[in-house]
């Protein structure tokens, strides 16, 4: 059960913080589970654009991914938003600048999660490409529609189903005409929902050069 807002942020102060991957005290995320975000490894997706994934989605990764997304360990957000940032090089080769581009999530649970989790994990991503001499801005350009449902459980083809037409470009937020744009996501599952951004992001002009996921099951 999540403790209301007050409550959580009070005992955050009080108690020496947790990892969320394998319990130790003393960070969020410690040195050794950390390490295991360190590599951008090729994934299979349909996106027209290359994807990538950090770790495959079990064990401490799958753990940390929960417990950020589903159980309010917003204490995570600069750690993996980091690691993100961290292998942008590798993502997006000799490129100077790039824009980041959050996958979004339905209004309901980006209520429960206190904000669009991904674009939280954009700007930590984009402070740390910063440090390593990228510019990336975070552009939040895409939202789903009041009638998408969650994904959790769905099979290949009613994912793609449930998100046809239903991820739409924000045209105020869209990102410069000619600048790369990187679909950031927590996990690359079926792929669909990177498909449903790229083809949402190109019917506003917008080319994505690479998917990026901390997560993926289809990861050897």
């Amino acid at each position: 059960m999540r403790l209301p807002a007050p409550l959580d942020h009070a005992l955050d102060l009080l108690l020496p913080p947790v990892c969320a991957g394998c319990g130790v005290s003393g960070a969020a995320c410690c040195s050794g589970c950390q390490r295991l975000l360190t590599s951008p490894f090729p994934v299979p997706c349909p996106s027209g654009a290359p994807a990538y994934a950090l770790a495959r989605y079990q064990g401490v990764p799958r753990r940390l991914v929960l417990a950020y997304k589903e159980r309010g360990r917003r204490d995570l957000a600069p750690t993996l938003g980091a690691s993100l940032g961290a292998v942008l090089p590798a993502v997006i080769g000799d490129k100077p600048e790039c824009c980041l581009v959050p996958a979004p999530s339905r209004r309901a649970a980006a209520r429960a999660r206190g904000g669009q989790h991904i674009s939280r994990l954009a700007r930590h991503c984009a402070s740390r490409a910063a440090e390593l001499g990228i510019r990336a801005t975070v552009a939040p350009a895409l939202r789903l529609a009041s009638d998408a449902e969650d994904a959790v459980g769905l099979d290949p083809a009613t994912r793609a189903a449930n998100l046809a037409g239903r991820v739409l470009p924000v045209p105020a937020a869209l990102p410069p005409a000619g600048t790369g744009a990187v679909l950031l996501d927590d996990v690359v599952t079926t792929g669909a929902t990177a498909m449903a951004c790229e083809r949402a992001l190109a019917r506003g002009g917008v080319l994505v050069i690479a998917v990026l996921a901390l997560t993926s099951p289809r990861l050897p």
